[in-house]
């Protein structure tokens, strides 16, 4: 696991990207986690991002906490009236012990130190409190389509993708998640995007940002963009999903943690 405070910083240039192309997801998600917890009165949604968990979780518990180690992309996140945006670490977060009815982390949890993060969220959870993790790999348009983003995604950009990435094509599967599980029903991100969105969309990859700064050239636009325009002329709206691994566990309070 990766040391406290050695985060890697792979999307803080692409903030304002991630806020405009990152996919949505499904409210029945949020639904289904805010039925398993045991209150309704604070959610912390750690590695926010640009929010876009933390705008769903506003919309079903009191309060909201967003964090994430990036000022950037917390510059860039979505507002609402009972979320409180903080720059902090996934390993230490300005919230009192046992106050957390949810915990979660959106896309995000590969990156993080595990087993810091973990003991701090023993801390900040209520009894009974829940965490949920999830991840979504490779979006699916179409046959054609597919084949070529597949090749761009293992070909082309497949050398940049960092390690951690292993753990987003197993839909974390074999993420360590030392609680005990709930079952949430299988659910999926679904939309309508054009070309230019998913192209937009891929330019936030951390593969496509390591591509750039080791050769110098854009690789969505010298080799994706031309591909993708024989297959879906432009304008044109058309189904995009995404499958979602979910992990959700029910949190154990550590009663000789430090409390603060």
């Amino acid at each position: 696991m990766r040391s406290t405070g050695g985060w890697p910083d792979h999307f803080s240039t692409a903030a304002s990207g991630y806020a405009r192309y990152r996919p949505r997801y499904p409210a029945s998600l949020f639904d289904a986690l805010a039925a398993h917890a045991p209150a309704r009165g604070l959610a912390w949604d750690c590695a926010t991002g640009t929010g876009q968990a933390a705008g769903e979780l506003a919309a079903r518990f009191g309060v909201v906490m967003a964090t994430d180690a990036s000022a950037r992309q917390i510059f860039h996140a979505q507002r609402a009236r009972n979320t409180r945006y903080v720059v902090a670490t996934a390993e230490l977060v300005p919230l009192a012990s046992g106050r957390a009815d949810l915990i979660t982390v959106a896309q995000a949890a590969h990156w993080l130190d595990l087993d810091a993060f973990y003991d701090e969220a023993r801390r900040v959870a209520r009894a009974d409190g829940v965490l949920a993790l999830w991840t979504y790999d490779l979006c699916s348009v179409s046959p054609s389509l597919d084949r070529e983003l597949g090749r761009f995604y293992r070909d082309v950009v497949g050398p940049y993708w960092p390690p951690e990435r292993a753990h987003v094509e197993t839909l974390y599967r074999d993420l360590p998640f030392p609680f005990d599980e709930l079952k949430v029903a299988p659910v999926a991100i679904e939309g309508r995007w054009s070309r230019s969105d998913l192209l937009g969309y891929v330019a936030t990859w951390s593969a496509v940002k390591r591509y750039r700064e080791a050769s110098g050239e854009d690789p969505v636009g010298t080799w994706l963009a031309p591909r993708l325009e024989r297959h879906w002329p432009r304008g044109e709206e058309r189904p995009i999903r995404w499958p979602l691994g979910v992990r959700v566990g029910r949190v154990r309070r550590l009663s000789t943690r430090r409390e603060r």
